[in-house]
């Protein structure tokens, strides 16, 4: 089994023109993003810039922003009272993670219109709103590229073209243990294999 997400988004590297481009969803049709369950997700950099570090020897060496990414995705967990982050890898231009949705509020979901501020951690999600996983890595995004322009203006970090994560993402629901641990070994394995993975550049 392949374990990678297997959708993409169509000219990534064009400038997009709605005369010729229309944006699909890369999600699945009705399925309810904050039911409780695993999922596998993936965020490449915008135009696939190595920003986060690079490969050695099989191993991936994080740089600053690297280490700012890792720390951004683990501080989630103060940010949604009902996720769990399993196992993780930031790549040099993309970042892959596995995220468990544990118990979701008996009323009806709707989407968090402002992503949390760092350093203001919440202890928990208002009543009646299930976040989705597209909210967790909508927060991950704009949390980490903030910082990330702090780094820019204050350390000297490369910088980068209008957006540092590419608009969408990629996600894969994991529904049984054999998909699940496929996934996790994909993720380990993730640095061995730099030099054959289809976001090597």
């Amino acid at each position: 089994m392949h374990c990678a997400p297997t959708m993409a988004i169509n000219g990534e590297n064009m400038k997009y023109n709605p005369d010729i481009h229309h944006r699909r969803s890369i999600r699945l049709k009705g399925y309810d993003y904050s039911q409780a369950g695993l999922y596998f997700i993936t965020i490449c950099t915008q135009n696939r810039l190595c920003l986060f570090g690079e490969i050695e020897n099989g191993e991936m060496i994080l740089n600053d922003p690297g280490i700012m990414i890792e720390h951004q995705w683990q501080e989630l967990i103060y940010c949604f009272d009902n996720i769990k982050l399993h196992e993780f890898i930031v790549m040099p231009n993309h970042f892959h993670g596995i995220i468990e949705f544990v118990r979701v509020p008996l009323v009806g979901t709707q989407n968090v219109e402002q992503p949390p501020t760092m350093g203001q951690p919440q202890t928990g999600q208002p009543q009646g709103i299930a976040p989705t996983v597209g909210d967790v890595v909508g927060a991950f995004k704009s949390l980490s590229t903030n910082e990330y322009i702090r780094g820019v203006k204050n350390n000297g970090w490369s910088r980068f073209n209008k957006k540092l994560w590419q608009r969408n993402y990629y996600e894969h629901i994991i529904r049984d243990e054999k998909s699940c641990y496929q996934i996790w070994e994909y993720v380990q394995t993730n640095p061995l294999k730099w030099q054959d993975d289809k976001y090597y550049v």
